[in-house]
């Protein structure tokens, strides 16, 4: 049988999302958790995968069990298990070819800028004390993700990737008082895209380049000429988006 599990981490511990070795993971975490209460060797897949650092609001994950589960006591079970930074939302069966990765429709990523120095915010957001970058430049440079399916230059230069095509739908800044928000939703994300992203809309905002200049990076598919990737510790996955029937059993 198939389970579902929803879920969300504090990334500041942990490597990422996936196994590493002789570091530690989100999911070797939580493997290991679920093996103990189960009395089985459990793997679980994600919905994706975050970089070190990374925070996530929303997460999913899969596993497959024999026997079935009493998902409402093993839900307490884990977040009792669990260290303080993941927490579990809920656990149900699913279909047993529904997959957490593959049918996912679109996620959602948020990058967190402070303006000001904020101590409850320093493992959670980019700490920028300098001139406040201007929002409606940086929107208006935004607003081109969307004409473009191409993001090579946004990509981690050294990837196994087979396509750089990406559907955005949404990219936007907000502000909320001494915090920037941007949010950006998609089919699907490259490695370290989001923050490559934030780091040359940045630039935008700064006028250290233009908006023609930031289209011309997307044109010209060149990692170099986009700016530096901003800080993980900003960064929250916090949508995944399923079919409504991925949650439901025949």
């Amino acid at each position: 049988m198939r389970y579902f599990i929803e879920l969300s981490y504090h990334g500041k511990m942990y490597h990422g999302w996936q196994v590493q070795p002789r570091e530690n993971s989100v999911q070797a975490t939580i493997e290991s958790a679920l093996s103990v209460l189960l009395k089985d060797k459990i793997s679980v897949v994600g919905c994706g995968r975050t970089d070190a650092g990374v925070h996530a609001e929303q997460f999913f994950l899969h596993f497959d069990h024999e026997k079935a589960v009493d998902e409402k006591k093993l839900k307490f079970r884990l977040n009792s298990f669990l260290p303080a930074d993941i927490a579990v939302f809920r656990i149900c069966r699913v279909e047993p070819d529904a997959h957490a990765r593959f049918h996912a429709v679109s996620r959602s990523y948020e990058y967190r800028i402070s303006l000001e120095k904020n101590v409850f915010l320093s493992d959670t957001a980019l700490q920028l004390m300098q001139a406040d970058p201007d929002i409606e430049r940086m929107n208006t440079a935004a607003q081109l993700l969307l004409d473009y399916k191409d993001f090579k230059c946004f990509s981690r230069s050294k990837t196994d990737v087979k396509t750089y095509l990406c559907d955005v739908s949404e990219a936007f800044w907000e502000r909320e008082g001494k915090v920037l928000i941007f949010r950006i939703s998609a089919n699907r994300f490259l490695r370290n895209m989001v923050r490559a992203v934030v780091g040359t809309l940045l630039e935008v905002g700064k006028h250290k380049m233009s908006i023609a200049e930031f289209e011309e990076v997307i044109k010209n598919r060149d990692r170099t000429r986009a700016g530096a990737s901003v800080k993980a510790k900003g960064l929250f996955l916090t949508r995944v988006n399923y079919p409504e029937d991925i949650f439901k059993v025949s």
